[in-house]
């Protein structure tokens, strides 16, 4: 079995000359990350993803979580103190505000922190992921009484979040929720009904369980304009901030799943025993554009699962390949290499490498530009970066995701019958990324708002912007010294092309057409990630072969790094075409298969 070793030379490099940590750091209010202190952090943290959740994570999906006889659940042997460690050494609060005990650091330095916790143990992480999605809610739309309350002890780690959106008829059609909320004229509300997929619902880590639920008023309006935002906790919390009564939450059941064992997904029942007791979060109706604040953030930390879940199938396979002896290498004297030496295997493991690479360069990249978008002194540059940030997280989380279930797949390839073997940990990770599509908003939820939300309602703005930086990069390219760089620069170009395409056909059929153009946003989608994948994976290039001529930095990493992003360029990039294709031709094939019977 082999061992997660964080990739920190590759986080390093992404941080520093691709996402810009230097322009970052020097933003209001992030002096303290310095290069030292990131790269202390990053140290750390790849210790504990290591030392800590790495061993635990086969047996976590061994064991699974379990529901007790007297309704408590127990996660698995290990994970326990795993997370009391986890929040003892303040990971909990990396981002958040100093006000409530947080560290106050920016989001780019938390990214690759996050995806080493992603990558060690998913079924782990997802608990913290949560939290921060609920703190981030509370930090911006509760009212201080509520940040008093719960702010504090959930920074620490001291207590969890949890977001309750889906209930049985209501997957992702919020409009369908029909879980109430009566006001009881003293402030709080008795919130009744059902919520189910509710990730760590209910576990054994902590004190205390902060539930965000969407539920309606009496008097709500119908439709998603009538949903509003209440703070659950599983135990009510007195005046002195110690924990009182126990609520009127019941875990009903633990979800049997795919994979992501070690990871409780609970039916929870609000308000069987008289009410569950609330308390509003902001205004009256107003509830799903607060929780839409929590889900973006948790749309972005899906997109880092898939980069960290795929590097971690991307180790176990290469560690596999150096290691198990089988045939005879085409064009190899040696009669039984190491199975690494078979061109076909190599090419597996070179599409696992370069698919991580871009995957980890646009997540940063992306990272980065939600702190300017938050911190920059200039408005005109927080609009842009937000405007940037906001085009990218559907892609970071789509195309991650998706890109994740190839690096998965081909992890169990590349061990061949031994891929299907549990022993050897390639199984797990494929099946523990199967959900990371469907997590906050499945792919084709992501391509929709990527194409209505992103692409036309500014008429291509934003994505003609994107279009002239990757043109730009991919001139660079081409006009370089380095003749090594040409290849890249010309299949960026076609590729950017081909984007360019489905942005104009789209944008044609729009409102002529929408449901043929809706039935191209999934390539749509994969499309723009892959190309703007591309367009990182040529910075790198150009970073990289700018320092082997000054004689910086580490000369065999940078070699890789210009292989690395020719093999994308060249066999992968070329996709870019077929996709385009698929945009403007999938939704006249779908609309004829509207006739066809199912």
């Amino acid at each position: 079995m082999s061992t997660y070793r964080a990739p920190l030379a590759d986080m390093t490099f992404v941080l520093h000359e691709l996402a810009g940590l230097g322009q970052v750091a020097a933003l209001p209010g992030f002096e303290d990350a310095t290069p030292d202190t990131v790269a202390a952090i990053l140290e750390e943290a790849s210790k504990f993803a290591t030392d800590v959740l790495d061993p635990l994570n086969r047996p976590g999906d061994q064991q699974g979580s379990v529901l007790q006889a007297d309704g408590s659940v127990k996660t698995p042997v290990g994970f326990k103190d795993a997370y009391t460690q986890y929040a003892q050494n303040g990971w909990n609060g990396l981002t958040k505000d100093p006000e409530f005990g947080g560290q106050g650091l920016p989001q780019l330095v938390a990214t690759p922190v996050e995806e080493m916790w992603h990558a060690a143990n998913m079924a782990f992480d997802l608990c913290p992921l949560l939290t921060q999605g609920a703190i981030e809610a509370l930090e911006l739309c509760g009212s201080d009484a509520l940040k008093s309350t719960f702010l504090p002890k959930m920074v620490a780690g001291e207590w969890t979040g949890t977001m309750n959106l889906t209930e049985p008829q209501a997957g992702s059609d919020l409009a369908a929720v029909r879980t109430r909320a009566v006001p009881q004229g003293d402030g709080t509300y008795k919130v009744f009904g059902q919520k189910i997929f509710i990730t760590y619902g209910d576990h054994d880590y902590t004190d205390n369980i902060v539930h965000l639920v969407l539920a309606r008023l009496p008097d709500a309006p119908p439709g998603v304009k009538g949903i509003s935002l209440f703070v659950v906790p599983k135990f009510l919390v007195n005046a002195d901030g110690s924990l009182g009564a126990r609520n009127d939450v019941k875990t009903v059941s633990l979800e049997h799943k795919l994979g992501i064992h070690a990871s409780p997904t609970a039916v929870l029942a609000y308000g069987d025993g008289g009410g569950a007791t609330g308390y509003l979060v902001g205004e009256p109706n107003r509830g799903l554009e607060y929780m839409f604040i929590m889900m973006n953030l948790a749309r972005f930390s899906v997109g880092l699962e898939g980069v960290g879940i795929s590097e971690r199938a991307y180790q176990r396979a290469v560690a596999y390949a150096r290691e198990r002896v089988q045939g005879r290498a085409v064009g190899e004297a040696a009669a039984a290499p190491p199975i690494l030496e078979h061109p076909d295997i190599r090419r597996m493991l070179m599409t696992m490498r370069a698919s991580v690479e871009a995957m980890r360069a646009i997540a940063y990249v992306t990272a980065a530009a939600l702190d300017n978008a938050n911190h920059h002194p200039d408005a005109e540059a927080r609009k842009r970066h937000q405007a940037f940030a906001e085009f990218m997280v559907p892609i970071v989380k789509g195309w991650c995701t998706e890109t994740a279930q190839d690096v998965t797949y081909t992890g169990v390839q590349v061990h061949g019958g031994m891929g299907f073997i549990e022993e050897t940990g390639a199984a797990q990770h494929y099946r523990d990324a199967r959900i990371i599509t469907i997590y906050e908003g499945t792919t084709g939820i992501q391509a929709n708002d990527l194409l209505g939300r992103k692409t036309a309602r500014d008429c291509g703005a934003v994505a003609r912007a994107v279009l002239g930086d990757i043109r730009k990069t991919a001139s660079a390219l081409s006009a370089a010294s380095d003749v090594q760089l040409h290849p890249i620069g010309s299949a960026l170009s076609t590729a950017a092309d081909a984007a360019e395409a489905a942005l104009a056909w789209m944008l044609a059929n729009f409102q002529s057409a929408p449901r043929a153009a809706f039935a191209g946003s999934v390539p749509y989608l994969k499309l723009w990630g892959l190309v703007t994948g591309g367009w990182q994976m040529g910075r790198a290039a150009l970073v990289a072969s700018a320092k082997l001529a000054s004689g910086a930095g580490d000369a065999a990493f940078m070699h890789a790094k210009i292989a690395t992003a020719r093999f994308y360029a060249q066999a992968l990039l070329p996709q870019a075409a077929a996709l385009s294709g698929q945009v403007t031709t999938a939704g006249d094939a779908t609309l004829a298969l509207e006739a066809a019977a199912f």
